[in-house]
């Protein structure tokens, strides 16, 4: 019997990887078979993705199946989340595609909330206040007549998927981190849209994880050397990861990259005031769930310091220099916006311990233990106030994706929460992106049979406090 295989194309903020994946024996095989660099650039004093480079390698990994004799039965790409493109009436991109790293938003904040109040789109949308939101953003293109000339809105993802096929959608679980999707109905909320005076016309209807694009455009199948079908994933790169979350249930979760992301998948919004107030928001997941989480600054920090340092340093050298400062114990606020986009994570951690009376790091083992231990410690915080909201107590936490190598992190984690940590899979998100493929192909039956593959196939691994 020949072998399907399915293409996932995940990108994140920093990197972007083609990854075949092919059941064999009842085990996901997969196969990294091309990776690109990612990164917002500075144009005209803004930061922004460069699409027209992110594009011209999604069609060069595509054409690396065809050059391997590896043809998918289908592609699907995830993606951060916030961010979006707008079309002209000729479908051509308006101006540039912001990163949310951008601080155009700071100045309209206060604009939106004395339209539509914090209290009141929290209750609606179910959405964390965060500078970076769609619903911000939004708001800074209608101030500058960009938003005028628009005649289609579309997630990063959305856009990626219409330049291969010529077909547009909103994708849902992308969509949900926008701001402006109703938490209780899962669609758009227009109530919101018309008030904050955004064209109605421009928020299509919505398509679920698991739903045909289309074919590729004929001059992408003559680039590439194939046709394939293209179908949407969880286009939200930690909708995908918790797909892959082995345990069942409602397990407790890390999705550890660039962000961490700490939460529950449940079938119920929680719009609470003391959800609210500790921070969590309310993302959708695959068939419609609910995945109610906290955003949590991850592991940015220590790829701005690794970066900072010329890569002099690996994260395994970064992990053995933390092992020699044991002992320092400084600890910041991850979530301050200091750490956000500094010109100097290094001292933006240090200036963080001046200021508050402790002792500064000096050596490079003490500054990357500090961002450790302060991110263990605001795990072991969003636990405690998970387990208060939901009145759920939870023995283990799971943590998925990258950051779920990383040895120290995952022992400071179980040492400060006291839960046990699950790690893997570490390729959470590509995982959970083939799973939506293949569930829509009927290559698996259900969502259940694919966690019991994913315990199947990859070393997961186990912490004890």
């Amino acid at each position: 019997m020949s072998v399907k295989y399915f293409l996932a194309i995940d990108i994140g903020a920093s990197s972007g990887r083609h990854i075949l994946g092919s059941l064999c024996d009842g085990k996901l095989v997969l196969e990294e078979i091309y990776r690109f660099k990612n990164g917002a650039t500075e144009r005209n004093g803004k930061l922004v993705w460069d699409d027209k480079s992110l594009f011209k390698d999604i069609v060069a990994g595509i054409k690396k199946c065809s050059e391997i004799g590896k043809i998918p039965v289908s592609i699907g790409i995830d993606t951060w989340g916030v961010d979006y493109a707008l079309l002209d009436e000729n479908d051509n991109l308006i101006n540039e595609i912001y990163s949310y790293r951008d601080t155009r938003t700071v100045d309209v904040i206060d604009k939106v909330h004395a339209i539509c109040s914090e209290d009141e789109l929290y209750s609606r949308t179910g959405i964390q206040k965060q500078v970076f939101n769609t619903i911000y953003q939004l708001y800074c293109d209608k101030l500058s007549g960009k938003l005028a000339k628009a005649k289609t809105f579309l997630m990063v993802p959305d856009y990626f998927h219409f330049m291969l096929t010529g077909e547009k959608r909103n994708e849902y679980t992308n969509a949900s981190t926008t701001g402006l999707l109703n938490a209780s109905t899962r669609d758009w909320d227009y109530e919101t849209i018309e008030k904050l005076g955004y064209p109605k016309e421009l928020f299509k209807s919505l398509s679920l994880p698991g739903t045909t694009v289309g074919d590729l455009k004929e001059e992408i199948q003559k680039e590439v050397g194939f046709n394939a079908k293209v179908c949407l994933p969880a286009t939200h790169d930690t909708a995908s990861a918790v797909m892959a979350v082995p345990n069942e249930g409602m397990p407790l979760y890390i999705s550890s990259g660039t962000w961490s992301l700490l939460g529950i998948e449940t079938q119920k919004e929680i719009t609470s005031k003391i959800a609210m107030g500790a921070g969590y928001t309310n993302e959708g997941g695959y068939n419609k769930s609910i995945r109610f989480l906290k955003n949590i600054m991850g592991l940015w920090m220590i790829q701005c310091i690794k970066k900072e340092l010329n890569d002099k340093y690996s994260f395994t050298d970064f992990v053995d220099e933390a092992n020699k400062a044991k002992g320092f114990d400084s600890l910041v606020d991850v979530n301050d916006l200091s750490f956000f986009s500094p010109n100097s994570m290094i001292d933006a951690v240090k200036e963080y311990c001046r200021k508050t009376n402790q002792k500064v790091p000096e050596t490079v083992g003490e500054i990357v233990l500090c961002v450790y231990t302060s991110l263990a410690k605001c795990y072991k915080e969003a636990v405690i106030q998970a387990e208060q909201i939901t009145g759920v107590k939870f023995d283990a936490i799971n943590i998925v994706g990258g950051g779920c190598q990383n040895v120290l992190l995952n022992e400071l984690t179980a040492k400060w929460s006291g839960k046990t940590v699950v790690t893997g899979p570490i390729e959470a998100t590509a995982t959970g992106n083939l799973l939506a493929q293949m569930l829509a192909s009927g290559e698996i039956k259900d969502l259940s049979e694919g966690k019991d593959i994913i315990r199947k196939s990859f070393d997961i691994g186990t912490v004890k406090a």
